[in-house]
């Protein structure tokens, strides 16, 4: 029975927050720590964080394959506790159609997704470090009938 009250009490300091928008300023304050560097993707190659992509150049419509993200074109990122990779996510075009998140340490910065597409159009890898905003390489893919 304590547990309930305390959990009413707890949700009706955060109704009251939202209501009162403290909660919204909270967040703003807090989106405004980050510098523009944090919050602009890089698209230039860096061998450490730039998304690698391995998949086929041209693929038949609606057959699955396989799309292979390594984070480091150049060398593999460390995945240590205080440097890592959070997710790695696979666009086509502007839609997002795959992500996984990683844990630090246990998780090798590598994701392969299968996928299936309709039209041919640009693979777009994102992944997003712990030190800095997110990176992104892309490719173009072709499907035929």
């Amino acid at each position: 029975m304590r547990y309930g009250r305390a959990s009413g009490v707890v949700t009706a300091m955060a109704a009251i927050a939202l209501a009162s928008g403290t909660a919204r300023v909270g967040a703003q304050m807090q989106a405004d720590q980050f510098t523009p560097e944090y919050r602009e993707v890089h698209r230039s190659y860096d061998e450490k964080h730039t998304p690698k992509i391995d998949a086929p150049d041209s693929v038949k419509r609606g057959q699955w394959f396989e799309v292979t993200v390594t984070v480091g074109a150049g060398s593999v990122h460390p995945s240590l506790a205080e440097h890592f990779v959070r997710y790695i996510a696979l666009y086509k075009d502007s839609a997002e159609i795959a992500r996984v998140y990683l844990h630090p340490v246990f998780s090798y910065p590598k994701a392969t997704f299968t996928v299936a597409l309709d039209e041919g159009g640009v693979l777009r890898a994102v992944a997003e470090p712990t030190h800095s905003a997110a990176w992104e390489s892309s490719r173009k893919i072709a499907v035929t009938r």
